[in-house]
């Protein structure tokens, strides 16, 4: 992923930052629990295709 992309990008639905979780592949936002996936190195940055983090899990 690259660095300067991780600047840039913000969660579609709030506009807050990002967590880069590599090992996952994901792009998490903490304030929506939402996931956002990355395929063959491009963030998939749609709503309907995020996935809900429950709420008894801990976002680091």
């Amino acid at each position: 992923m690259d660095s300067r992309l991780l600047d840039i990008l913000v969660c579609p639905l709030c506009k807050g930052p990002l967590i880069y979780k590599k090992e996952d592949k994901e792009l998490i936002c903490k304030p929506d629990r939402m996931a956002f996936a990355i395929k063959d190195g491009i963030p998939v940055m749609l709503a309907d295709e995020a996935r809900r983090i429950s709420d008894d899990v801990e976002i680091k």
